[in-house]
């Protein structure tokens, strides 16, 4: 895949978790849990190029595509965002909430906790390559009530919460981000790591 592909395949992937977070920030309960995996069927369907879905099958020759595909997924979840500021519903609010719970957390732990949806995430494309969808199904669930951040649902989130509070902890918000990319990579790459294979 050329630079622009990957940038395509990664902006669409971005809007599909960006669209799933929508619904989850307009349901915050277990209905918004389940009604994320949207965004990760839609993913996969079409084979989208999504962080944490590329993550644990990336080779050592291509692990410069990551962050290509993180910056084309950023992409895809700010163009959403700005959508979502448009709703009367409370969004903003909401996705503040999320912002605080995760800076109360703190970098270390919070990065500890995204190598939990790293693993779900890894494991649920592993079976959806071979047109398994259930442990999808209950994967995105699962991490979202385990509280297990998802680098690119988070990134949307941070992009939907009111400027001003985003702007105050732009700094604790950005050295949190980094943590959870690291763990969510951890994650993706748990099984092989121990296992040595995703298959």
């Amino acid at each position: 895949m050329n630079t622009f592909k990957i940038l395509r395949s990664a902006f669409l992937a971005g809007v599909c978790i960006g669209i799933a977070g929508f619904g989850y920030l307009a349901e915050k309960s277990i209905v918004g849990a389940v009604l994320f995996a949207f965004g990760l069927l839609t993913v996969v369907h079409y084979k989208l190029k999504l962080y944490t879905g590329t993550a644990g099958f990336i080779v050592k020759g291509e692990v410069g595509q990551l962050f290509l595909i993180l910056l084309g997924n950023l992409i895809g979840c700010l163009v959403v965002a700005m959508i979502a500021r448009c709703s009367p519903m409370p969004l903003q609010e909401t996705a503040q909430s999320v912002l605080e719970g995760r800076l109360k957390c703190g970098p270390l732990k919070g990065g500890i906790l995204a190598i939990g949806c790293g693993f779900i995430m890894t494991t649920a494309v592993t079976f959806a390559r071979k047109e398994k969808n259930l442990p999808l199904l209950f994967g995105v669930p699962l991490f979202i009530m385990c509280g297990f951040p998802h680098c690119v649902a988070d990134a949307f989130y941070y992009m939907t919460v009111p400027t001003q509070f985003l702007a105050d902890n732009m700094i604790d918000v950005l050295i949190f981000y980094v943590s959870i990319v690291a763990g969510n990579f951890v994650g993706c790459n748990l099984y092989r790591g121990v296992w040595g294979s995703t298959e």
